[in-house]
């Protein structure tokens, strides 16, 4: 399993704003890597299950005989997933098998490599592979089935990553991979989780994200449901980009669908896609916090007669239910619900995260795949004791890392799916085909206009500030970053203290989307030490978001509860704070609302919770309540019209213009969490 990252926000300030201010400090002074752990649990007797041993496989009349030795496991074993790789039909057995099953083959099926895998709610074991793949040879005297297979190719968060680096496919590589995966299997379906805009390196994030629609156009996706970050811009970018998008949106969980539409195009509570002869319904739910973490008014819209309105996104899954019912009712045979909302870790034995919270209480889902949290995670939400009415969970990291392959066997005398198995299709295991050649043109179209003002040196650091993790770093603790942008920002704008939201921080530094043209630079790669040549371009992809830099006064109570909200949400919210002028703890351990310990000056002074008015710099989305935090005082903010991008640049160029090179800072203590 995987992790990364998860959501934040912006105003949506556009291209000339954001690119015109820092390039004009520029002037005036010259007149998602994705790192990618192992999740963590909180005793070793928790694990994934070991591969089961297969002990024989071999051709039948009736299909494939496989037979195999079950594992135990902690948490216990719940089903065992037998598949014949792509274009298969997989089988899903309980816990309780003999280790003994048929695995049938479908009409025009060519070959079968078998795969058995041991499931448990912390995920899939490694397969275990039968050396010999049967080949059509091997199967011309084996009856054919009338199953059939349903193929689901999943992405989800891909934040305008459309340009590839050694981690992230980019357009080109999954435009290639895609289509092979059509020509294996003609009943597929390509389908996202949302987050697809938003959050995204200059490439996408100054041309208003059009080049990821054109490139989801490219790739030939199916439905998309809404993350919280295609409403980082208001209702008409949203309509601009329902109207250039060649496939359809899907929002089963919004109050209003009336604003989200385009001449002809529309968003649905459910689509049917008719395909290889078996009808898909989709149903899409995004997270109920999009009002918290995007700007206020981005969900405002005016109806048909005038009147103000604001799309309300529900925080139950009864509208979901209601869209799977009726999905049904209108002849679907598989229904997929795409969550935007995540799996977050595997501790004591269970899953967690608000996506298996969801999952709970949807009914009548065959797949549901999530988003949001950035992570890689599968399991299967069983039904122990029976072959069916087991729900295949999942999700991917971000930014085109890797996307699912999901195989599902369908039943057309019962309509309905009667095994599943996933394949988490990962950069490197596609690296080697040839990247599509509309879609290379495409992402060097945007390139071009960007490297003139883009590629432009700014300063040197002496290593890569990092981000990610498990838990991710910017989001649970105090990261390099954190503490360079939020001491910036503090002595910038002579505050008391500077907070900054962890999850504004959206890339490494130098950044991992970024792809400098100019070859001289010294950049990061195998073997490579700094220090490291930066760019503006780097600047961007880290702070993408074109926030203003603000200054307000807060009093004592108000930074304790503003603290509280911060680590209410550890360790995978991008509301947890990154700090200046100050030091606090928390147990993450205790209740929320009473996490926070300690609250001192620099010097070890208590701040007491108490009346004591101090000045802090911020953010613009922070001051009006993004991520939960209702605790500054809008109507004593100053807003000096000073992005945040520009508080980095102007420190890097300081730095640079004095003839150093910017030291990677290193923890100091300002952030202790105080449990283990």
């Amino acid at each position: 399993m995987i992790t990364h990252t998860s959501a934040s926000k912006t105003q949506g300030r556009s291209l000339r704003l954001r690119i015109s201010s820092v390039v004009g400090a520029l002037a005036l002074s010259t007149s998602a890597l994705v790192v990618l752990t192992s999740p963590q649990v909180t005793a070793n007797s928790y694990a994934v299950p070991a591969a089961p041993t297969i002990v024989r496989a071999y051709a039948t009349e009736r299909g494939i005989q496989v037979r195999f030795n079950p594992v135990t496991a902690n948490p216990a074993v719940t089903n065992y997933v037998i598949s014949g790789g792509q274009g298969s039909c997989p089988v899903i057995l309980p816990a309780n098998t003999t280790g003994s099953v048929n695995l049938p083959v479908l009409e025009g099926q060519t070959s079968v490599s078998v795969t058995v895998q041991a499931v448990n709610a912390y995920g899939y074991s490694a397969p275990a592979r039968w050396a010999t793949t049967f080949t059509s040879a091997q199967l011309a005297n084996v009856s054919r089935s009338n199953l059939k297979n349903v193929q689901l190719l999943q992405l989800s968060d891909f934040h305008g990553a459309i340009e590839g680096t050694a981690t992230n496919a980019g357009t080109a590589l999954l435009t290639t991979a895609f289509a092979a995966d059509r020509k294996a299997v003609a009943s597929t379906f390509t389908l996202s989780t949302g987050d697809n805009i938003g959050a995204a390196p200059a490439i996408s994030g100054e041309f208003e994200e059009l080049p990821t629609i054109e490139s989801m156009n490219l790739m030939k996706f199916d439905v998309s449901t809404f993350g919280n970050h295609e409403h980082d811009r208001n209702i008409a970018h949203v309509q601009k980009v329902i109207g250039l998008s060649n496939f359809q949106w899907v929002a089963s969980n919004y109050s209003s669908l009336e604003p989200l539409k385009s001449g002809a195009k529309s968003a649905q509570r459910y689509v049917i896609l008719n395909r290889g002869g078996v009808k898909v319904g989709v149903v899409g739910a995004n997270t109920e916090e999009t009002p918290e973490v995007i700007f206020p008014g981005n969900l405002d819209y005016t109806d048909a007669s005038g009147a103000k309105k604001t799309i309300a996104i529900s925080n139950t899954v009864s509208s979901v239910n209601k869209a799977i019912a009726d999905a049904k009712i209108d002849g679907a045979n598989v229904v997929v619900a795409l969550i935007h909302e995540g799996w977050s870790e595997n501790a004591d034995g269970v899953a967690k995260g608000n996506l298996i919270n969801m999952i709970k209480g949807i009914k009548g889902a065959d797949v549901i795949f999530g988003g949001h949290s950035h992570q890689l995670y599968s399991s299967v939400n069983p039904a122990p004791n029976a072959r069916s009415n087991t729900t295949l969970v999942a999700e991917v990291p971000n930014a085109g890392v890797s996307y699912n392959r999901v195989q599902l066997c369908v039943s057309p005398s019962s309509n309905k799916v009667i095994g599943s198995s996933i394949e988490n299709v990962t950069t490197s295991a596609i690296s080697k085909l040839t990247p599509d050649a509309d879609g290379v043109a495409l992402v060097k179209k945007y390139k071009d206009q960007l490297v003139a003002k883009l590629d432009v040196k700014i300063g040197q650091v002496t290593a890569v500030f990092p981000r990610g993790g498990t838990p991710a770093v910017e989001r649970a603790g105090e990261t390099p970053m954190g503490n360079y942008l939020a001491d910036l920002m503090r002595s910038r704008m002579k505050t008391d203290f500077a907070i900054t939201n962890g999850g504004g921080l959206r890339d490494t530094f130098p950044a991992a989307t970024y792809k400098v043209v100019n070859t001289s630079y010294k950049r990061p790669g195998a073997g490579v030490t700094g220090p490291f040549d930066v760019t503006l371009g780097d600047a961007i992809s880290v702070l993408p978001f074109g926030n203003a830099v603000v200054t307000t006064k807060i009093s004592g109570t108000q930074l304790w509860g503003a603290l509280e909200n911060g680590v209410s949400q550890y360790p995978s919210a991008g509301r947890f704070p990154q700090i200046s002028g100050f030091k606090f703890t928390f147990d993450s351990s205790k209740a929320v609302g009473s996490r926070v310990l300690t609250v001192t000056t620099l010097d070890g002074k208590a701040i007491a919770k108490d009346a004591t008015m101090y000045t802090v710099a911020t953010n613009d989305f922070m001051l009006y309540g993004g991520d939960g935090y209702t605790f500054f005082n809008p109507s004593m903010a100053r807003i000096n019209g000073i992005l945040l991008v520009d508080i980095l640049v102007d420190g890097l160029k300081a730095d640079l213009a004095a003839g150093k090179v910017t030291q990677t800072p290193a923890a100091d203590g300002r952030i202790v969490r105080t449990n283990s």
